[in-house]
């Protein structure tokens, strides 16, 4: 079924509308989810609690592309019972790598005023992403956003691991350096 069709099913309040989500969406969902999260069964928890989320959310919201819709839901779930999880017991991954991995490029305090300025550093971070090469954008994107694993951007783009993990770190340093002149402490 088209997206926009499913998004009709949701302003009329057709219960099909989840189920046509989950057909079409619901692999990708669990796969981002599954990404974030430690174990499968939060990543399929957080797969339903998309849905719930998805309906409550439409309307009166009417998204443009569903997809990158579901995928905003579900990544900010999945982030917050990783994080939920994490309080409780710390533990190595590909999170903790990320989060890692980027903390060099801004500084984060976790102060009330660093919460409040987050929407701006979100609208910084995409401006950003504008002034790169597409290629270097999606390999950053699949990384940061994604939560992907370098060896499989590696495969994806028939690269090394090596070229992808020089590439992101170049990208970060660019990301380091457009922040900076943009006033955000790094």
């Amino acid at each position: 079924m088209e997206d926009a069709k499913i998004i009709d099913l949701y302003f009329a309040r057709d219960e099909r509308a989840v189920a046509e989500t989950a057909q079409k969406y619901g692999a990708y969902c669990f796969s981002l989810a599954n990404a974030i999260l430690p174990n499968r069964q939060d990543a399929e928890e957080t797969v339903s609690d998309t849905y719930w989320k998805t309906w409550t959310s439409i309307p009166p919201h009417r998204p443009a592309v569903l997809k990158l819709f579901l995928a905003k839901i579900t990544r900010n779930l999945a982030f917050t019972r990783w994080r939920s999880i994490s309080a409780q017991k710390r533990g190595g991954g590909e999170m903790e790598l990320v989060l890692e991995e980027l903390s060099e490029c801004a500084a984060a305090t976790g102060s009330a005023e660093d919460m409040l300025n987050g929407k701006e550093l979100a609208k910084a971070i995409r401006a950003f992403l504008d002034t790169i090469p597409p290629r270097e954008q999606d390999i950053f994107l699949r990384r940061y956003f994604f939560v992907e694993e370098s060896a499989s951007i590696a495969k994806r783009y028939g690269m090394k691991q090596a070229t992808v993990l020089r590439t992101l770190s170049r990208t970060r340093m660019k990301l380091k350096k457009y922040l900076a002149m943009e006033g955000y402490a790094v």
